[in-house]
């Protein structure tokens, strides 16, 4: 019986593991694709800023 006690915290982890990878993999894509892609990039041009000019004048 010990042998079931040693395998079982493994199995779990396991089952978990793959239950988390097919998610990922099936929330790739599909109609929310392109959503979720404008919703990226207007949060890295939220990050990036507009251009900003130097503070120090012309030589």
């Amino acid at each position: 019986m010990d042998y079931v006690s040693a395998l079982l915290p493994p199995v779990v982890m396991a089952v978990f593991f793959i239950g988390v990878i097919r998610v990922i993999v099936k929330t790739q894509g599909g109609a929310n694709k392109a959503k979720e892609d404008a919703a990226v990039d207007a949060a890295l041009a939220r990050t990036e800023g507009p251009p900003r000019s130097s503070a120090t004048g012309d030589a």
